[in-house]
């Protein structure tokens, strides 16, 4: 039985709330671990610089602000992300 995530491995956003129901894979399936805003086609959307969990947490913390959410909860949104799937080695 494959695994259920709660929560993007990218991003840490509730997979439950992405309003396209999730990322989609090569073959147009939607993704079980990944959220329409960090996964399409089977790859990742966030620029290729993007390549750390420290990186993408200050990512995370601008793209929250541009949709005029407080910095101090944009912050705590991000603390996850080195925690998740795709950030750890």
């Amino acid at each position: 039985m494959s695994k259920v995530y709660k929560f993007c491995q990218s991003c840490g956003f509730p997979l439950k709330k992405d309003k396209k129901g999730g990322g989609t894979e090569k073959d147009g399936s939607i993704s079980k671990k990944y959220c329409s805003m960090c996964f399409a086609d089977g790859k990742f959307l966030t620029p290729p610089e993007v390549d750390t969990a420290r990186k993408m947490q200050k990512f995370c913390i601008q793209e929250i602000k541009k949709d005029g959410i407080d910095g101090i909860f944009a912050w705590l949104a991000s603390r996850s992300i080195p925690k998740l799937e795709r950030w750890r080695s």
